[in-house]
């Protein structure tokens, strides 16, 4: 049985602690050739003296230099984005683990990608911005995209062993976040802390704010899009505050096949590192005579962030990359007190509404989009404040 070499971007966040989690149950299988991560140079250190990578990237130069001279084990160490494409085409690697948050992690995928690694993918803001380009790259290099989103990894088991032209819609789960029953008219005034206070998942900062907004579900709709090949009026959202329906597949033959398991990400990441085989990701089983199970329609007037995305969507081109800007800005102002919570809303929406949609035909249109909105994004922002 060979081993799987694996290179891991983003190693420090919630997903690239989780891959390492479900590596260290099955060493034999599974070897570590790099690592990238961000400010968190304590963290990477320890990954990096248990694991033994052959290189590994911090976020930034100064991160980087420091990590150099805490290091107890001889290791190359990079920096930056750099760093990070490196470390995404490193030579010798199988497997990509494509965990970077944001817009970030578009560049480091592609490289993944161009330098004909298969790619676990958890980063699904790479499909949000440039999907065609992605998806064209991925079928240029023969290269094979096994998503680690619960969702869409759901998906993607329930589609197995059957034909696309069987399929009549793709229906993706969402918890609901923390405010599923919080008065609309609360929401405005509701706190970072509140909004990071997620009912089920344990996760990033930003990720879990999107699920406060359920603008998450707005991005994983994009990448469903992309990774299936299907058009949006093929993709719908319930509301399963339980998360042990981790998404399905109608057919019209009306069976609809679905994925359960409990509430972890090794699930899903387990799954994407040993495909096409399974191994065991240290997931508790499912107690079946303690199951409630509920479903229902998102609510428009609570969540519109999830319109907007089906409305970029339509708009196509660099619609989902203007969306996508204008939600990271939003997000990290809501953060740092300076918007209220309905404020990432009203900024999206300007900035979807202000700016036109051009043609994807490089990078370089989408991180002109990604510029142009992230500056537009700071200006509704600022009228937003000045007004409170």
């Amino acid at each position: 049985m060979s081993i799987k070499n694996i290179s891991i971007l983003g190693s420090t966040g919630s997903i690239g602690r989780n891959t390492l989690d479900v590596i260290r149950m099955h060493r034999g299988r599974f070897r570590v050739m790099a690592l990238s991560g961000g400010s968190n140079i304590g963290l990477l250190k320890e990954q990096a003296e248990e694991f033994r990578p052959v290189f590994i990237s911090a976020g930034s130069v100064e991160s980087a230099n420091a990590l150099k001279k805490s290091l107890t084990i001889p290791v190359e160490v990079g920096s930056g984005a750099e760093g990070a494409i490196r470390a995404a085409a490193f030579e010798g690697v199988d497997m990509v683990v494509s965990a970077i948050s944001g817009a970030a992690g578009l560049l480091p995928t592609m490289a993944a990608l161009k330098a004909g690694k298969d790619l676990a993918l958890a980063n699904k803001e790479a499909l949000v911005l440039a999907g065609s380009l992605v998806i064209e790259e991925a079928a240029r290099q023969k290269v094979n995209i096994i998503p680690v989103d619960s969702e869409h990894s759901a998906v993607f088991q329930s589609l197995l062993g059957h034909r696309k032209e069987d399929v009549k819609r793709l229906i993706l789960t969402a918890s609901g976040g923390p405010f599923l029953t919080t008065s609309i008219e609360k929401l405005e005034r509701m706190s970072p802390e509140e909004a990071l206070n997620h009912p089920r998942w344990k996760m990033g900062r930003k990720i879990s704010i999107d699920s406060a907004t359920l603008f998450n579900k707005g991005l994983e709709v994009i990448e469903a899009r992309w990774l299936f090949g299907l058009p949006p009026e093929q993709i719908s959202v319930v509301i399963h505050p339980q998360s042990i329906v981790h998404s399905m597949v109608e057919y019209v033959d009306g069976s609809v096949i679905s994925q359960m398991s409990t509430p972890d990400m090794r699930g899903a990441i387990s799954y994407a590192l040993s495909y096409p085989e399974r191994l065991p990701g240290g997931v508790r089983p499912l107690d079946f005579s303690r199951l409630t199970l509920e479903f229902s329609d998102p609510d428009a007037a609570r969540f519109p962030c999830l319109g907007l995305a089906y409305q970029a969507l339509a708009m196509g081109g660099t619609a989902p990359a203007i969306l996508n800007a204008a939600d990271e800005v939003a997000v990290g102002l809501f953060l740092e007190g300076k918007i209220p919570f309905t404020g990432i809303y009203r900024v999206m929406a300007e900035v979807l509404d202000g700016h036109a949609s051009g043609k994807v035909s490089s990078l370089e249109d989408v991180c002109d989009a990604d510029r142009t909105a992230r500056e537009a994004a700071l200006k509704a922002a600022a009228a937003i404040s000045n007004k409170a």
